[in-house]
């Protein structure tokens, strides 16, 4: 099997259950490729004594790599997926921190994780994209995101308005911070924060969540994945903001943004040690009651 590792900086008490990984990947006799600036900060916290090659770009990953394992949180996933794309590697997040709903594989579970991998005990799920167009393609080629789209104020403390379209049908003129349209996986993300609900995954919807709404009867709304939405942000300032996960681009007001279900989607490993609904059960303290 040919393992491509990414992550970014960690703090030192990190460092020996990275460490570990790659000897357990050494173990299991992976061919290991790690991320170029990774390598570079790994080669200054740990000895590893271990001949890794690295690898820097898409074109690189979509040859030949089995397996991509994320290093680091849920965020680090998010950014790993614009190395993906399009090429269908699975990918595996090791949380280095808190647990993730992402990045699930806790630091003491990575023994036990490898050998299931070794052993195919593992299952995938394929995760949703959220694809954003625009006239001025504000995020060129990589115009996707796996756990949302928000449209945000810029420069100012007024709220904005956002006149949003379903199938070219009128939905609804949102006074607000801002608006977050998520996939399943984004549910868990900003949109929870916000007030939205938890949507499984492969459940084909989009959650339409506003962010501090001035009508306090607007709700979050889920609606089904194959419809497009259209918005357009008005307000008092001339410039508002746009992200897709992380990555942020200034929005000119009266710009219309097409938001619809993009056409590839990224594949998750679901190990037997966790799955969603556990997950859910750890990160949200679920069953946490003297009655269970």
């Amino acid at each position: 099997m040919k393992v491509a590792v990414y992550g970014k900086q960690f703090q030192q008490d990190v460092a020996p259950f990275v460490y570990e990984l790659f000897l357990e990947l050494e173990k299991a006799q992976m061919e290991v490729l790690v991320y170029e600036p990774f390598y570079n900060f790994l080669s200054k916290q740990i000895d590893l004594n271990l001949f890794l090659g690295t690898y820097n770009s898409y074109e690189e990953l979509k040859k030949n790599i089995d397996l991509f394992i994320s290093v680091g949180g849920d965020g680090t996933i998010l950014d790993a997926t614009t190395l993906i794309k399009d090429s269908e590697i699975p990918i595996m997040g090791v949380n280095t921190g808190r647990l993730g709903f992402l990045a699930d594989v806790a630091k003491d579970q990575i023994p036990k994780t490898i050998q299931q991998l070794i052993n195919k005990k593992f299952s995938i799920d394929q995760r949703t994209l959220i694809k954003l167009e625009t006239d001025k393609e504000l995020f060129g080629k990589l115009n996707f995101a796996l756990n949302e789209v928000t449209i945000s104020r810029k420069d100012t403390t007024s709220m904005i308005t956002i006149t949003t379209y379903i199938n070219d049908q009128y939905l609804n003129s949102y006074w607000a911070d801002g608006l977050i349209i998520a996939t399943p996986t984004g549910s868990t993300g900003y949109s929870l924060s916000c007030g939205g609900p938890i949507v499984m995954p492969g459940s084909e919807n989009f959650v339409i969540t506003p962010v501090a709404p001035h009508n306090l009867n607007v709700r979050p709304l889920v609606i089904s994945d194959k419809y497009v939405i259209k918005v357009k942000v008005e307000g008092r300032a001339k410039q508002f903001l746009v992200a897709l996960d992380s990555r942020i681009q200034t929005l000119d007001a009266g710009i219309e943004l097409t938001i619809k279900k993009e056409s590839f989607k990224i594949n998750m490993v679901e190990t037997e040690t966790q799955d969603f609904s556990s997950t859910l059960r750890n990160k949200l303290l679920w069953g946490l009651d003297k009655r269970n």
